[in-house]
């Protein structure tokens, strides 16, 4: 410990100052006691249990216990990091998210088991079909009770019918929170969920029964989000009979979100942007906003900005609140917990990651749009494969274009099927989801050729689900950067074995290890260094509420 200018006084409590380094390392990280920086006969102690008095340099002390004081920091407990509206609205112990990893990857043992954590998380709805996503509906509800839990909602450009048809679902199963990733603009499902469960409270308020997590990675598409919904849209939805006519006067007064994840650089959709430059923009976006539509005096409180993205380690999550983050969001780290809906095989190659082993490839549900997901690359040759028929497609008309070296690359090493066996899988698949596409395909051999790549591109995030041994290799296994921060901070630790790594503990420990940091940092800001090991947090066996 190194001297700093003395700020007032210290009235000890029970514990007496000691000088042992050692001690006020496990000092900082019980996060329910302050810490003082004391001096005894000229050198610094640390002390606990006592009261600050900020005087200043004062001559005379308050009280006989009392000794100059050279710095304080308070409790920190992780709830009272981010925004504590958060935890208010979603009946919360922590400003911590489990974000929705699709098709069932975010799984109902993640939502249960952040849910019993008092925590949220959100099944991975995007991907499933409404008869699966209703039996996590039925399993989570059963399960949880009036904790907190939700749903991912995606759009659906290329199945436009499963958006409304999920929609449909949620509002009837009172599913009354929902994680709305990959928008690039609003769509008339999204404003029906919205508007749908908006009521006038008897002393006027706007009552929010449907509540809406925005993930975002630019300011243009948070704008959508911050605006009501547009006139034309909830007119069209009124004209429909999907909304009332006094649900629509209400949505046109809030904005389409109650929070916002600026998702940075991520795994799965993401548009790799570096969270230190997209918060800030999107907190200012907001109070510009705020202040343009006054929904702020309507609703009580603002709009909350959310972190997301490269949150795999106790300093990624203490510098994402250190910024303003109201909340964070974490998906990749979950993905390699034992809870999540993916195979053991995924989880191993996972565990063996850095965070330069993950790459951009083609996106199986907008692959005609150009869209792209971040996935891991360590281990498996799905995004070179995935670029290959993406280049393929972009230079040719339809498949009978392909070389004869072309087409057998393709059949023998990408598709492992000839291609005429591929598409008769894709009618059967599209006659029962969706034969608007085979119509389509009849007409534009491109967007024929579309379906087959996607064939590919869809069955391969299924073949990392079920571990399937015989395409390791074509796995795709959406992951950003954080999997090396996070197996290089538990690495010696317990949480290094992938069968000790539970949803709950991640969390507990991401956000108890953030807050130590923050409390060290505090200290060094009033010019007492703790050391380098007060800046070391090693995981441990905890529990959200320990």
């Amino acid at each position: 410990m190194t001297h700093a200018l003395q700020k007032g006084w210290y009235l000890l409590g029970d514990s007496r100052p000691s000088a042992d380094r050692a001690g006020l390392l496990s000092a900082l990280q019980r996060l329910d006691q302050d810490v003082a920086i004391v001096l005894v006969d000229g050198q610094p102690h640390w002390a606990t249990g006592g009261a600050a008095v900020l005087t200043g340099p004062a001559p005379q002390p308050p009280g006989t216990d009392a000794l100059p004081l050279l710095a304080h920091v308070a409790p920190l407990t992780p709830d009272r990091l981010g925004d504590p509206g958060f935890c208010r609205a979603y009946g919360v112990s922590a400003p911590y998210v489990a974000g929705a990893m699709a098709n069932g990857i975010g799984s109902e043992e993640v939502v249960i088991a952040m849910a019993r954590a008092g925590l949220l998380g959100f099944f991975g709805a995007a991907g499933l079909p409404v008869a699966r996503i209703e039996q996590a509906i039925d399993r989570i509800q059963g399960a949880v009770g009036e904790l907190a839990y939700g749903f991912n909602l995606i759009p659906s450009p290329n199945e436009p019918a499963a958006e409304q048809n999920t929609v449909d679902l949620y509002l009837r199963r009172g599913v009354h929170v929902v994680s709305a990733s990959a928008y690039m603009k609003l769509t008339a499902p999204l404003v029906q969920y919205r508007a749908a469960g908006l009521r006038r409270a008897p002393d006027g308020r706007i009552l929010r029964m449907n509540r809406v997590i925005a993930k975002v990675s630019r300011p243009e598409v948070a704008a959508h989000f911050l605006r009501p919904a547009p006139k034309a849209m909830l007119d069209a939805l009124v004209a429909a009979g999907r909304i009332t006519p006094d649900q629509a006067a209400l949505a046109a007064r809030v904005p389409v979100a109650d929070d916002i994840t600026a998702e940075a650089d991520s795994g799965g959709h993401t548009d790799r942007r570096p969270l230190p430059v997209l918060l800030p923009l999107l907190q200012d976006l907001r109070d510009r906003m705020a202040r343009e539509y006054g929904y702020d005096d309507v609703l009580g409180e603002t709009v909350r900005i959310g972190a997301a993205g490269g949150l795999g380690a106790p300093a990624s999550v203490a510098a994402a609140f250190q910024l303003g983050a109201a909340y964070v969001l974490t998906g990749t780290v979950n993905q390699a917990c034992v809870e999540a809906g993916t195979s053991p095989m995924v989880k191993a190659m996972l565990a063996q990651a850095g965070f330069a082993d993950v790459g951009m490839a083609p996106a199986g549900d907008m692959f005609e749009q150009g869209a792209e997901v971040q996935v891991l690359t360590r281990g498996s040759l799905f995004a070179r494969r995935g670029h290959r028929l993406r280049e393929w497609h972009k230079r040719y008309d339809s498949l009978d274009e392909l070389a004869p070296d072309e087409k057998t690359e393709l059949e023998e090493k990408i598709l492992r099927r000839p291609v005429a066996d591929v598409w008769a899988e894709c009618e059967r698949f599209f006659a029962e989801r969706d034969p608007e596409q085979l119509e389509r395909a009849r007409k534009n051999p491109r967007h024929q050729m579309a379906l087959v790549f996607r064939w590919y591109l869809g069955l391969s995030s299924r073949w990392a689900i079920s571990g399937e041994p015989t395409r390791k290799a074509d796995v795709q296994v959406w992951c950003g950067p954080a999997i090396g921060a996070f197996n290089a901070w538990t690495a010696g630790s317990f949480l290094a074995s992938p069968e000790a790594r539970r949803v709950d503990v991640v969390a507990a420990n991401l956000l108890a290890g953030a807050a130590a940091l923050m409390r060290a940092r505090a200290l060094l800001q009033q010019g007492v260094d703790p050391g380098p090991e007060a800046f070391t947090y090693v995981a441990r066996p905890l529990s959200p509420r320990s």
